[in-house]
């Protein structure tokens, strides 16, 4: 039988570490022992399944107000899963809404820690829940498995006894506690979950009995240390299901009203690029042109433009802008450095060149968890503003609070999962794939005559295609 030295017989028997269910114990006895197909085992039960679970470590109540730190370590994971894990945690306590991380297995097939750094200052005391979705994702699937936990933040002048007494009353569910020279006596034996507090005070002896032949038994003393069960969400067996993947395309209104753009122009990247507008091999994502009061000019001081010029990512801990120009930026007037990340806050001015002007302003309208909307507040306010989004990313729900401007407050919201961007309806919740149809549903804060266009840039998409097929003098000229 598993886990036996010896037979029925009496005879010693080889150490045997077999994975599985008595399938393939049967299979490793053979190849061990060399002998004919053995018959099955009569009454072997496989052994308890192990569930995943997030150990939570490292929280410090005390510190209302201050910085807090919390340590997370995988437990009990399937050894099939990818070796990178992407963790990502929603909570009001984490600024801008979401983190996200990464956990790495080690060659040993343990997972590397993850910490979390937030702070509860100015934080109302009392609980606050802290959503995890972790995903395992390879070239053959996508596994996903989510956990909710609650967060303490305690009042200023709370005692530390009444921290533990609130988080012990809330997380164990036997307390065994023996004071003056008394004896408790605890025996565990079988039940789902235990969760026992021990207390032994003023020469006290407190007995527990762990032989428990299923279930689990987690003992904890005096420290604010706990196990998250993960659960895993069933996942669709069929590829991608939106039905136009794309990575950039755009809005087009063809009536703006009231200040609205005429383009919005989305692109889903983790890192974007800004630079001068070319109609043959453009190196940035985003094009820009100089606006004058007549319109767009290709040819006067859009040239001050580098063909690369900035570069907007997505970090741990948000967006940042960085310079990466001949000619400059401006942020609030300042000019950071070349290479110099700067974090992007809502309300940041962004001027692309530092010696000249008016070329390109834009404004910084919202930062969001998934995503950065940017306005033009020059010439060029009608004609188009953009809207960056992390590929593949799910805001999640309930949908997390980001601060905007009106002008963003009044654009549809918009995510790039599966492959592909959706639009959400805030009241409903509703996700709607985004795809070049003729006949388009009525989509919240999307006029009515707006169109969905798989290309960013489709009021120049026939000279940009009829270039590309020209030969190459008659292209030039």
């Amino acid at each position: 039988m598993p886990g036996e030295g010896t037979c029925a017989g009496g005879h010693a028997q080889p150490a045997i570490v077999a994975e599985g269910g008595s399938f393939d114990l049967l299979n490793t006895m053979r190849n061990v022992r060399g002998g004919p197909p053995a018959a099955p085992l009569a009454g072997y039960s496989a052994p308890a399944r192990v569930y995943p679970q997030l150990h939570i470590s490292g929280f410090d109540p005390r510190a209302a107000g201050g910085r807090q730190s919390l340590k997370m370590e995988l437990r009990g994971m399937p050894l099939d899963c990818a070796p990178h894990l992407s963790i990502c945690l929603r909570s009001e306590l984490i600024p801008h809404g979401s983190l996200q991380q990464q956990f790495i297995r080690s060659v040993h097939g343990d997972w590397r820690p993850v910490f979390v750094e937030f702070s509860s200052r100015g934080k109302e005391h009392g609980q606050y829940q802290i959503h995890a979705e972790i995903v395992s994702k390879d070239e053959q699937a996508q596994r996903q498995w989510e956990c909710t936990f609650v967060i303490l933040v305690p009042r200023v002048d709370a005692s530390l006894g009444e921290i533990h007494r609130t988080f012990l009353s809330t997380h164990k569910n036997v307390r065994v506690m023996a004071d003056d020279a008394a004896i408790a006596r605890v025996s565990a034996q079988g039940g789902n979950t235990m969760d026992i507090d021990v207390t032994a005070r003023n020469a006290g002896i407190a007995h527990l009995d762990l032989g428990a032949p299923a279930g689990k038994v987690d003992v904890g003393y005096s420290t604010i240390a706990w196990d998250e069960d993960l659960i895993e969400i069933e996942q669709p067996r069929s590829g991608p299901s939106h039905p136009h993947p794309t990575l950039a395309a755009s809005f087009i209104n063809a009536a703006p009203e009231n200040g609205a753009c005429r383009h919005i122009r989305l692109f889903a990247m983790e890192e974007v690029s800004f630079g001068r507008f070319e109609l043959a091999d453009p190196e940035a994502d985003v094009l820009l042109h100089h606006f004058s009061a007549e319109g767009p000019d290709s040819a006067g001081l859009t040239r001050r433009l580098s063909g690369r010029h900035a570069v907007i990512r997505r970090t741990r801990n948000g967006f940042e802008i960085e310079d990466v120009s001949r000619y400059g930026l401006l942020l609030d007037g300042v000019w950071p450095g070349k290479n110099k990340p700067v974090p992007l806050r809502t309300g940041m001015k962004i001027e692309m060149c530092a010696s000249i002007k008016g070329i390109v302003l834009l404004e910084v309208s919202a930062v969001m968890p998934h995503g950065v909307i940017l306005h033009r507040i020059d010439e060029g306010a009608r004609a188009e503003c953009f809207v960056l989004l992390a590929a593949n990313t799910h805001p999640g729900y309930p949908l997390p609070r980001h601060h905007a401007l009106p002008k963003a407050s009044s654009l549809p919201l918009l995510m790039h999962h599966q492959g592909g961007f959706w639009h959400i309806d805030q009241l409903t919740g509703k996700e709607t794939a985004l795809a070049p149809t003729p006949k388009q549903e009525k989509l919240s804060r999307v006029p009515a005559h707006t169109r969905f266009a798989s290309d960013p840039y489709p009021e120049h998409w026939i000279v940009r295609s009829a270039a590309a097929h020209l030969p190459p003098a008659e292209a030039t000229t």
